[in-house]
């Protein structure tokens, strides 16, 4: 085992070393060696810590090394827009959730975590692009963290489809009012979404009358 994490931590540095050279040799202006040495500094810390079965710590360092690579290219390539801020709350919400191990899978849990997302993330838009409410887009995906592990707990598949739709199709009545507000788009996909309870519905009614023929 230490023998491979040697001669991957060697082979990384020094297609690193290599890299480099060829980037300033060749197009000293633009530092492209940076992303492709984010990648080869992972192979051997990933190797390390999977043989050690040291999967938290490993979580936690990819997440610092991301953190850190991505703030020295938005200093680098686009420092009058922090975009890494952005990335950064995903990137600690894994590791958060890493390290909570079994209580990640509670539903206080769930509803925290997507509080905390919208919250951010309307933050953001409000502060840094305040011209259009594309936080709905987030907060529509991480209404489903909760969602799915409360039906799929309680076992209540019909009750997700009902949910499921609901929220589908309030989140797109109000992508048309923010973005095409003079065009009605949204019964067609809230159309197609409504086969999904009915046929769950219709499914589970055959169910019980066949069961009811039997007895």
């Amino acid at each position: 085992m230490k023998h491979e994490v040697v001669f991957a931590a060697l082979g990384s540095g020094m297609t690193i070393i290599f890299l480099m050279l060829v980037n300033y040799l060749t197009s000293p202006n633009h530092t492209w060696f940076l992303y492709p040495s984010f990648v080869l500094i992972l192979w051997p810390v990933s190797l390390y810590f999977f043989r050690r079965n040291q999967y938290t710590i490993f979580v936690l360092f990819v997440g610092f090394v991301t953190i850190l690579f991505l703030s020295v290219i938005n200093y680098t390539e686009t420092p009058g827009y922090p975009w890494i801020l952005y990335a950064i709350f995903p990137i600690i919400l894994w590791v958060i959730l890493t390290f909570l191990g079994k209580h990640n899978k509670k539903m206080s849990t769930a509803i925290l975590g997507s509080a905390s997302t919208i919250l951010y993330y309307a933050a953001l838009n409000y502060y840094l692009s305040p011209g259009y409410p594309w936080v709905i887009y987030p907060a529509f995906v991480v209404l489903w963290w909760p969602l799915l592990l409360y039906c799929i707990k309680a076992k209540q598949y019909f009750r997700l489809s009902l949910y499921a739709t609901l929220l589908t199709g309030v989140f797109f009545i109000i992508v048309r009012i923010v973005s095409t507000p003079d065009t009605i788009w949204e019964v067609y996909p809230i159309f197609v979404m409504l086969w999904w309870p009915l046929s769950m519905y219709f499914y589970g009614l055959h169910g019980k009358k066949n069961g009811a023929a039997v007895k």
